[in-house]
């Protein structure tokens, strides 16, 4: 009986939302799905699951009300994840998988009543996830930048020695630059082409809120106004292969943990090896005993 409900419930929802989709024009699976494909950066493709659930986090955005200081900072964050939702939809997002997560315990609870509260908890922990999931991706982004900062200021005092040029320096190192910080240089040489170049510079510190590349900017910086940034970026070099080594060590230290639970599943492998040719040649001696 339950189950011959949550079928019906099922279909006839579904029968009225392409009923109403072709009575409101709203746009096709397929075409929404072509539409993320395009704008994302990492050119996967889509699933269906995300188009549907953009669809529904659209739809719902216009319920949500943010304040003025929260919703800039959450702009602000998903343009440096390189995220194209507005900050609405990036809430409504978080609350539409944590609901469609929600909606398994309905068919679970006729079946399986214990499952529920495993369900009700995993949609809490996806829903509070999701709201962190664009200071993840902007976190991982200025570790990897800041894994380049020390070799990206050598290149700049060596540099410093020949040309005094901030633009041609930057446009220079962003040929070799990683990934990440590749995409800041360009961002960053555009705007200095099209605008002022120190604000271009303070934009570039703005997007991504490290300590250690406000202090390469403020260099950058004094370097446009005429100072003498040479011996600056030299002592700023020393200083980053300093926090560089000691970085390494960190992972170093952290790898002998890493490695010691492959070395328990290798003394095993051993004890059954030996274990296994013991109990088989004890069996022997038995057989030939009795």
């Amino acid at each position: 009986m339950y189950a011959i409900l949550f079928f019906f419930v099922l279909f006839f929802a579904a029968g009225a939302y392409l009923v109403l989709a072709d009575v409101l024009k709203l746009p096709t699976l397929a075409t929404t799905k072509a539409v993320l494909t395009v704008a994302r950066q990492d050119k996967k493709q889509t699933m269906n699951l995300e188009t549907v659930v953009f669809e529904l986090s659209s739809r719902l955005s216009g319920l949500i009300r943010l304040d003025g200081y929260k919703r800039r900072k959450l702009e602000a964050a998903l343009k440096s994840a390189g995220m194209k939702l507005t900050p609405e939809t990036y809430i409504a997002r978080a609350w539409v998988k944590a609901g469609l997560i929600a909606l398994l315990i309905f068919p679970l609870l006729p079946i399986f009543p214990i499952l529920c509260p495993v369900i009700l908890f995993l949609a809490v922990a996806v829903f509070f996830r999701e709201q962190q999931v664009a200071d993840e991706i902007v976190r991982q982004k200025r570790e990897r930048i800041e894994y380049e900062l020390p070799r990206f200021v050598s290149t700049v005092s060596q540099e410093l020695k020949v040309s005094r040029d901030v633009l041609s320096i930057l446009n220079s190192y962003q040929k070799n630059a990683g990934e990440s910080f590749k995409q800041e240089l360009e961002i960053t040489i555009a705007d200095m082409k099209s605008g002022n170049e120190e604000t271009a510079l303070t934009r570039l510190e703005a997007r991504i809120g490290s300590t250690m590349l406000s202090d390469v900017v403020r260099g950058l910086i004094s370097v446009k106004r005429g100072d003498n940034g040479a011996v600056y970026f030299e002592m700023l070099s020393h200083d980053f292969k300093l926090l560089e080594l000691q970085r390494l060590k960190l992972i170093a230290m952290k790898q002998p943990g890493k490695v010691r639970k492959y070395s328990f599943f290798l003394l095993g492998c051993f004890l059954l090896m030996y274990l296994g040719v013991l109990g088989y040649e004890i069996m022997n001696a038995f057989g030939k005993l009795f």
